[in-house]
């Protein structure tokens, strides 16, 4: 729903993500206009299972309150779990507490240490995993797991923004079927990976690698950019098995 870095372009919005995984729709990260982009592309927020956010930078939460309203005045009754940095609660309780206040149900917050893997959801059917990222402030990806009682191969989703080249990623990720992975500049930009602590098309189409991927899918493109083909280049020459998160795009894990 949202492929774009900080700065929104008439092309791309900021992130957000629908994973949809055994008759569960998981939101993740919720940039400004996350919730028009849904209903455009005819997703169900009656659906909506759980939101996970990264980070607290704006470009993944700015949208979150917005929804949180609309799901109000749709009459929401089945509560809404959002796991993300404790300081999330501090931030919206106030917004809640003054826009929010009549809603239908209830959000319930859930404290997630993102510099710490651990599981933080599971039932019978899947498992979600924090990644510790490396950014300017406390980001984790996260790992979805399908769970299966049979011996039916697990499909297995890593999402990772926003985040500079960590190589210990590699080994929690190992053989994921689908890695999102943030490609905010091309090479030609590597100078400001380091001084932002984003990555490279080409270290996402490395990690990929290092991971033994399935697929790996590249977002949150730097808005200086308006040709994703660049990025989309340089990963597939580290990385063939390389396709864009473009906007209204479906891709199966």
């Amino acid at each position: 729903m949202g492929c774009g870095s900080a700065m929104p372009t008439f092309q791309n919005s900021p992130t957000g993500q629908i994973l949809e995984l055994c008759d569960k729709s998981f939101l993740i990260d919720c940039g400004e206009g996350v919730q028009l982009k849904m209903r455009q592309m005819g997703l169900k927020t009656a659906r909506l299972y759980t939101v996970l956010i990264s980070h607290l930078h704006g470009d993944h939460c700015f949208g979150l309150i917005g929804l949180i309203s609309t799901l109000g005045m749709m009459n929401r009754t089945q509560p809404l779990h959002i796991y993300a940095h404790s300081d999330l609660e501090k931030l919206l309780r106030p917004l809640l507490d003054y826009h929010c206040k009549d809603l239908s149900y209830e959000v319930v917050f859930h404290a997630i240490n993102p510099r710490k893997r651990e599981v933080i959801f599971e039932d019978r059917t899947v498992m979600i995993e924090t990644i510790p990222l490396k950014h300017k402030v406390p980001t984790c990806g996260f790992l979805f797991t399908e769970r299966h009682r049979d011996t039916e191969p697990q499909k297995r989703y890593a999402y990772c923004s926003d985040t500079m080249f960590r190589e210990q990623i590699a080994e929690q990720i190992e053989g994921v079927d689908v890695l999102f992975h943030e490609a905010t500049y091309t090479e030609q930009y590597a100078d400001k990976c380091r001084l932002t602590m984003h990555s490279t098309a080409k270290q996402a189409a490395e990690m990929a690698k290092l991971a033994q991927a399935g697929k790996l899918v590249i977002g949150h493109f730097s808005a200086r950019e308006d040709d994703h083909e660049v990025f989309l280049h340089e990963a597939q020459e580290v990385f063939p098995n390389t396709v864009l998160a473009e906007e209204g795009r479906s891709i199966e894990v």
